[in-house]
Protein backbone atom coordinates (compact mmCIF):
# COMPACT_ATOMS: atom_id res chain seq x y z
CA UNK A 1 0.00 0.00 0.00
CA UNK A 2 2.86 2.39 0.74
CA UNK A 3 4.13 2.02 -2.83
CA UNK A 4 0.74 3.08 -4.14
CA UNK A 5 0.70 6.09 -1.84
CA UNK A 6 4.23 6.99 -2.92
CA UNK A 7 3.17 6.64 -6.56
CA UNK A 8 0.13 8.86 -5.95
CA UNK A 9 2.16 11.55 -4.12
CA UNK A 10 5.20 11.59 -6.39
CA UNK A 11 3.85 10.80 -9.85
CA UNK A 12 0.05 10.86 -10.25
CA UNK A 13 -0.79 13.95 -8.16
CA UNK A 14 2.05 16.13 -9.48
CA UNK A 15 1.30 15.27 -13.09
CA UNK A 16 -2.50 15.43 -12.90
CA UNK A 17 -2.66 18.58 -10.77
CA UNK A 18 -0.06 20.42 -12.82
CA UNK A 19 -1.74 19.35 -16.04
CA UNK A 20 -5.13 20.64 -14.85
CA UNK A 21 -4.08 23.78 -12.97
CA UNK A 22 -1.17 24.82 -15.18
CA UNK A 23 -1.40 23.32 -18.69
CA UNK A 24 -5.19 23.62 -18.95
CA UNK A 25 -6.06 26.62 -16.79
CA UNK A 26 -3.18 29.05 -17.43
CA UNK A 27 -3.56 29.17 -21.25
CA UNK A 28 -7.27 29.89 -20.78
CA UNK A 29 -6.67 32.65 -18.21
CA UNK A 30 -3.79 34.51 -19.89
CA UNK A 31 -5.80 35.90 -22.86
CA UNK A 32 -8.49 37.14 -20.46
CA UNK A 33 -6.52 38.48 -17.50
CA UNK A 34 -2.86 38.55 -18.58
CA UNK A 35 0.09 36.44 -17.47
CA UNK A 36 0.75 38.30 -14.22
CA UNK A 37 -2.81 37.97 -12.96
CA UNK A 38 -3.03 34.36 -14.15
CA UNK A 39 0.02 33.48 -12.03
CA UNK A 40 -1.90 34.60 -8.93
CA UNK A 41 -5.46 33.63 -9.92
CA UNK A 42 -4.99 29.99 -10.97
CA UNK A 43 -3.27 29.05 -7.68
CA UNK A 44 -6.38 30.08 -5.73
CA UNK A 45 -8.25 27.25 -7.44
CA UNK A 46 -5.32 24.95 -6.72
CA UNK A 47 -5.42 25.90 -3.02
CA UNK A 48 -9.18 25.40 -2.77
CA UNK A 49 -8.84 21.99 -4.44
CA UNK A 50 -6.82 20.85 -1.40
CA UNK A 51 -9.59 21.72 1.06
CA UNK A 52 -11.00 18.20 0.76
CA UNK A 53 -8.34 17.16 3.29
CA UNK A 54 -10.46 18.90 5.94
CA UNK A 55 -13.20 16.32 5.45
CA UNK A 56 -10.65 13.51 5.76
CA UNK A 57 -9.25 14.95 8.99
CA UNK A 58 -12.71 15.20 10.59
CA UNK A 59 -14.03 11.90 9.22
CA UNK A 60 -10.98 9.92 10.36
CA UNK A 61 -11.10 11.59 13.81
CA UNK A 62 -7.63 13.10 13.39
CA UNK A 63 -8.98 16.52 14.36
CA UNK A 64 -12.12 18.33 15.46
CA UNK A 65 -13.84 20.65 13.00
CA UNK A 66 -12.08 23.84 14.17
CA UNK A 67 -8.62 22.26 14.14
CA UNK A 68 -9.26 20.61 10.77
CA UNK A 69 -10.40 23.96 9.35
CA UNK A 70 -7.30 25.78 10.65
CA UNK A 71 -5.00 23.05 9.32
CA UNK A 72 -6.76 23.21 5.95
CA UNK A 73 -6.54 27.00 5.90
CA UNK A 74 -2.80 26.74 6.50
CA UNK A 75 -2.56 24.11 3.74
CA UNK A 76 -4.60 26.37 1.44
CA UNK A 77 -2.10 29.17 2.10
CA UNK A 78 1.04 27.23 1.26
CA UNK A 79 -0.51 25.35 -1.68
CA UNK A 80 -1.62 28.69 -3.12
CA UNK A 81 1.90 30.11 -2.75
CA UNK A 82 3.35 26.97 -4.32
CA UNK A 83 0.72 27.20 -7.08
CA UNK A 84 1.92 30.72 -7.93
CA UNK A 85 5.50 29.44 -8.10
CA UNK A 86 4.40 26.53 -10.26
CA UNK A 87 2.41 28.82 -12.58
CA UNK A 88 5.47 31.06 -12.87
CA UNK A 89 7.62 28.02 -13.79
CA UNK A 90 5.08 26.91 -16.39
CA UNK A 91 4.91 30.33 -18.05
CA UNK A 92 8.66 31.00 -17.94
CA UNK A 93 9.78 27.58 -19.18
CA UNK A 94 6.83 26.90 -21.47
CA UNK A 95 6.95 23.32 -20.29
CA UNK A 96 4.90 21.17 -17.93
CA UNK A 97 8.05 19.32 -16.84
CA UNK A 98 9.34 22.09 -14.54
CA UNK A 99 6.17 22.42 -12.43
CA UNK A 100 5.67 18.62 -12.29
CA UNK A 101 9.23 18.07 -11.03
CA UNK A 102 8.89 20.94 -8.51
CA UNK A 103 5.55 19.52 -7.32
CA UNK A 104 6.96 16.00 -6.91
CA UNK A 105 9.95 17.42 -5.01
CA UNK A 106 7.67 19.46 -2.73
CA UNK A 107 5.48 16.44 -2.03
CA UNK A 108 8.59 14.41 -1.23
CA UNK A 109 10.13 17.00 1.10
CA UNK A 110 6.93 18.17 2.78
CA UNK A 111 6.54 21.47 4.59
CA UNK A 112 9.80 22.50 6.31
CA UNK A 113 9.86 21.64 10.01
CA UNK A 114 11.30 24.90 11.33
CA UNK A 115 10.73 23.79 14.94
CA UNK A 116 13.14 20.90 14.39
CA UNK A 117 16.01 23.40 14.23
CA UNK A 118 15.64 24.26 17.91
CA UNK A 119 16.21 20.64 18.95
CA UNK A 120 19.89 20.93 18.04
CA UNK A 121 22.59 22.46 20.27
CA UNK A 122 23.60 26.05 19.39
CA UNK A 123 26.56 25.39 17.04
CA UNK A 124 24.55 23.01 14.84
CA UNK A 125 21.40 25.10 15.19
CA UNK A 126 23.12 28.16 13.76
CA UNK A 127 24.55 26.19 10.85
CA UNK A 128 21.10 24.80 10.00
CA UNK A 129 19.52 28.27 10.27
CA UNK A 130 22.27 29.70 8.07
CA UNK A 131 21.63 26.98 5.47
CA UNK A 132 17.91 27.83 5.45
CA UNK A 133 18.72 31.50 4.85
CA UNK A 134 21.40 30.73 2.24
CA UNK A 135 18.99 28.41 0.42
CA UNK A 136 16.25 31.05 0.35
CA UNK A 137 18.64 33.79 -0.84
CA UNK A 138 20.06 31.54 -3.58
CA UNK A 139 16.54 30.56 -4.67
CA UNK A 140 15.58 34.24 -4.94
CA UNK A 141 18.69 35.19 -6.90
CA UNK A 142 18.64 32.16 -9.23
CA UNK A 143 14.89 32.03 -9.93
CA UNK A 144 14.99 34.31 -12.97
CA UNK A 145 18.33 33.24 -14.47
CA UNK A 146 17.53 29.52 -14.21
CA UNK A 147 14.07 29.98 -15.76
CA UNK A 148 15.25 32.25 -18.59
CA UNK A 149 12.86 31.36 -21.47
CA UNK A 150 15.54 30.87 -24.18
CA UNK A 151 17.14 28.14 -22.02
CA UNK A 152 13.98 26.12 -22.65
CA UNK A 153 13.41 27.22 -26.27
CA UNK A 154 10.24 28.91 -25.05
CA UNK A 155 9.03 31.18 -27.82
CA UNK A 156 5.51 31.24 -26.33
CA UNK A 157 6.74 33.37 -23.40
CA UNK A 158 7.51 36.27 -25.72
CA UNK A 159 4.07 35.99 -27.28
CA UNK A 160 2.30 35.99 -23.90
CA UNK A 161 3.98 39.03 -22.43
Amino acid sequence: MKNLIWLRNHVVAPFSEEFIFRACMIPLLIPSVGAGTAVFLAPLFFGVAHFHHMVERVRNKHADLKTAFLQSLFQFSYTTVFGAYSAFLFIRTGSLVAPVVAHAFCNHMGFPDIGMVFQYPPPQRYKIMANFVIGLVLWCFLLYPLTHPPLFSNIAYNLLL
